[in-house]
């Protein structure tokens, strides 16, 4: 069994982690609910006892001689504070231990995941900002929050991510342990899903099959990984991954402009989705009616724009770009020439058509190299490929500058 520490920390979305605390059990993971006092205000001891199954406390001083706050955090493999307020993130990146839970954070050697919820003036506070900065440096996966409704009549960025997200999200970063590390902290990776939609008239759209699957699994491993994760997503029906500032999009004309915008920053963009090739070259203003006996009008197609392809050109120094490929036959073929054509550096390529991956929760994939390299990916589930071209990618990426400017 799975010992996992949840963190309570007060704030009002306290009440959402009895959910991710349901969501460890009913998995089989043995975990200790270690809230502050503030925590327990919003929900109270007996509930974090009924739930868990074992006692519950935010003190130092209980059951002293078992020394909690020395082996609560050693016998931990996995620790997740949510939600996990401004206070406790500066107490965190400040080490200060002066209740049961920052002195738990304080002795774990396994790893952290912080899920912060508080007022967007808090996170957008250069205090905050430097903390969590502080945090993932130290290798500790801190989740960017979602944008929502908050406390009051308050909306914008701050609010607490899903617990089933957080949960997912929990599930990755324990199973790739703490030798693994977040490999990718303090990089900005863009990633798109999805497939568009170029309008035909008013009902009907050209489009595609993909289901953004593949591009989601991607956004989640790299927040697992550490990553601030823009994730561009065309027309997909999936729940937002825990972390990701998700930018929603339809046609290819605004996956183009959302993602030349977000790659501008970026160390690493990853063009998962499916963008259609063609769009129609007028738009019906009307609902195109079916004429009695008459013909079926002819539809005249143009050419979308290259996404990847105008990526490729426009990459700046260290950044990465990896393409994906998806054919229906000479696979490896004509994804060696998109991968030169798109100066990518990394090219994903599947076999693509009716019951092949689209919709499905598994993958066969083929990561070519620009450096020639070539790695086969039998059928693994689509996380799994995820956390290959991941690791690809890292294996690809330039050293970051430490603090003091040296490589």
């Amino acid at each position: 069994m799975t010992e996992v520490v949840l963190g309570v920390c007060g704030g009002i979305a306290a009440y959402k982690a009895c959910e991710l605390l349901r969501l460890f059990t009913e998995s089989g993971h043995g975990v200790r609910v270690v809230p502050t006092a503030s925590a327990l205000r919003f929900v109270g001891e007996p509930t974090w006892s009924a739930l868990s199954g074992r006692p519950v406390t935010a003190e130092v001083w209980a059951d002293v001689h078992e020394v909690p706050h020395v082996r609560i955090g050693r016998q931990a493999e996995l620790v997740v504070v949510a939600p996990a307020t401004a206070d406790v993130l500066a107490k965190a990146a400040h080490g200060i231990a002066d209740d049961l839970l920052t002195n738990t954070l304080l002795t774990a050697t396994c790893p952290v995941v912080f899920a912060p919820a508080m007022h967007t003036e808090m996170w957008e506070n250069p205090a905050t900002r430097a903390n969590v900065a502080t945090l993932r440096r130290r290798g500790h996966v801190v989740i960017e929050p979602a944008v929502g409704r908050l406390t009051g009549a308050d909306t914008g960025k701050g609010r607490l991510p899903d617990p089933e997200e957080i949960f997912t999200t929990a599930l990755r970063v324990l199973r790739r342990g703490a030798a693994a590390g977040a490999d990718l902290a303090g990089r900005h990776v863009v990633v798109t899903a999805g497939g568009t939609r170029e309008p035909l008239d008013p009902v009907r759209f050209l489009g595609n099959r993909s289901s953004g699957k593949q591009g989601y699994a991607l956004a989640r491993a790299a927040v697992a990984r550490g990553a601030r994760v823009t994730l561009i997503a065309a027309n997909v029906t999936l729940g937002t991954p825990a972390g990701a500032d998700l930018v929603t999009v339809g046609t290819t004309e605004e996956l183009r402009k959302a993602t030349v915008e977000a790659a501008a920053g970026a160390d690493v963009v990853v063009m998962a989705a499916a963008p259609a090739d063609f769009r129609p070259a007028d738009r019906a203003e009307h609902k195109i009616k079916k004429t009695e006996g008459g013909a079926a009008p002819t539809i005249a197609l143009v050419n979308n724009p290259d996404i990847a392809a105008e990526i490729g050109a426009a990459k700046g120094p260290g950044q990465l770009l990896v393409a994906f490929a998806a054919e229906t036959r000479d696979a490896l073929e004509n994804a060696r020439g998109k991968l030169t054509r798109k100066r990518a550096d990394l090219i994903v390529v599947n076999e693509v058509g009716t019951d092949l991956v689209f919709g499905a929760d598994h993958n066969t994939v083929t990561i070519l190299g620009a450096d020639g390299s070539t790695r086969q990916l039998g059928e693994l589930p689509k996380d799994d490929v995820a956390d290959a071209i991941w690791d690809e990618v890292v294996s690809r990426l330039a050293p970051q500058a430490k603090q003091d400017g040296t490589a």
